[in-house]
């Protein structure tokens, strides 16, 4: 049977172990509790760069010797940044899962951080900025969570600014590795085929020498609603039209995740349905859940021509509306139910996507919990607990929508009101 533990270091650090039967392959990742809603504005975007930068050298080895060294050893080493955290991780083939341990500690311990380092990787991110704001479809991401939480932390979004950016030198990484990227903001979480004992044996060798500044955050205010036009040139327009919802550890987060799939996960969602395939008002249109330790959203995203702008958001509406008012069509629940187990359970077949549940999970809810858990929850949801969360979340005093597109006289003059949620 596959096994997840959950043991702590002499100086306190957690470490979060699932073993996997019958896998080859072994995961270990060092996850810090700082991230984009971590930063002050003068140091947006710092997380990201940093994570970037460690990757180009350490006190022992190059860049080049550590591609060669992991990737020799059949794995790979990447790492991610979120609003909440900061990851480093490497995957091998379980023989060569020293390899992985040694490499994964070096960049997360002696990181060089040189100023040529950093202004080499800076120029990487700077692009990676400029690419990213280039992508209309995943801009608007960014454009809806300065909308929806309006100043607050959670608003700032991982990659930074590029005046900003542009302006950090080694000793501002260096700074904020040596404040940060220490007990009590860091755990140690492996996943595959691991031993327990072994993993604590490594955290404890690794990464227990020095202590840091602990990290405090102020919840966002859940409630509120609010509509802003980005103007953009071009004759196609993205939208984000979503709600202040609930934190990962919320007790009704499975009732949200399934009325999230019904409205817009699939082909037969009632959003694809009635925005997209009755009206051919949408290219796209899908749902997403955004869960952080302390607040959360659901939001529907959608991109179509100018002249469809007005017409798809007011037919998302009247959609959003009808499942709150009229409640659910007959084997709607156990569609969506299935929907997103059958998606779980193949994802969960990978080593790595169970590196990052199992990281997410323990870091914004403090919980070392097997995803079964996630599907026994999925199970015990019945319509009268989606049609409550439906009350609670569909609500015009919680609706926030973004679009980026031109500035034409409708979206102009939109407002919240006019749309009768």
């Amino acid at each position: 049977m596959d096994k997840i533990s959950l043991e702590y270091t002499s100086a306190g650090i957690p470490v979060v172990t699932e073993s996997i039967k019958g896998t080859i392959s072994a995961g270990f990742l060092v996850a810090v509790r700082t991230g984009s809603r971590d930063e002050s504005k003068d140091i947006g975007g710092i997380s990201h760069l940093l994570e970037h930068t460690v990757f180009r050298g350490t006190k022992n080895r190059t860049a080049l010797q550590i591609s060669k060294e992991m990737e020799g050893a059949g794995g790979e080493m990447n790492a991610f940044t979120s609003k909440e955290m900061t990851a480093f991780y490497g995957i091998t083939l379980k023989d060569t899962a020293n390899i992985a341990k040694e490499l994964v500690a070096d960049i997360c311990v002696d990181p060089l951080l040189s100023e040529n380092d950093t202004e080499l990787e800076k120029k990487i991110v700077l692009q990676e900025i400029s690419m990213w704001e280039n992508d209309p479809e995943s801009y608007i991401h960014k454009l809806f969570a300065e909308t929806l939480w309006k100043g607050h932390e959670l608003s700032q979004n991982e990659a930074g600014e590029v005046d900003v950016v542009s302006a950090f030198t080694s000793e501002h990484l260096r700074k904020y590795f040596d404040e940060r990227y220490r007990h009590p903001n860091i755990a140690v979480i492996a996943c595959g085929a691991v031993n327990a004992d072994d993993v604590k044996k490594w955290a404890e060798d690794k990464f227990t020498a020095k202590n840091g500044k602990k990290i405090t955050r102020e919840p966002p205010v859940r409630s509120g609603s609010s509509y802003k036009l980005f103007p953009r040139k071009g004759d196609h327009t993205y939208t984000g039209l979503g709600f202040h919802a609930y934190p990962a550890d919320h007790p009704d987060r499975a009732s949200l995740r399934l009325l999230t799939a019904m409205l817009g996960a699939g082909m037969s969602s009632r959003l694809f349905q009635s925005v997209r395939e009755e009206r051919a008002l949408v290219y796209s249109i899908y749902g997403t859940i955004d869960q952080n330790s302390d607040a959360g959203s659901m939001t529907f995203y959608m991109s179509s021509t100018e002249d469809n702008v007005m017409n798809a958001v007011t037919t998302s509406i009247n959609v959003l509306k009808e499942i709150r008012n009229e409640g659910l069509h007959k084997g709607e629940l156990d569609r969506a139910r299935n929907l997103i187990k059958g998606a779980t359970v193949r994802k969960m077949e990978s080593t790595d996507s169970r590196l990052y549940r199992l990281t997410k999970t323990f870091m914004l809810t403090g919980k070392a919990e097997p995803f079964m858990n996630d599907l026994d929850a999925l199970d015990h949801v019945t319509e009268d607990d989606i049609m409550k969360v439906a009350n609670d979340v569909i609500s015009s005093k919680k609706l926030n929508i973004a679009v980026y597109g031109k500035k034409t006289k409708e979206l102009s003059k939109m407002t919240i009101d006019q749309l009768d949620l």
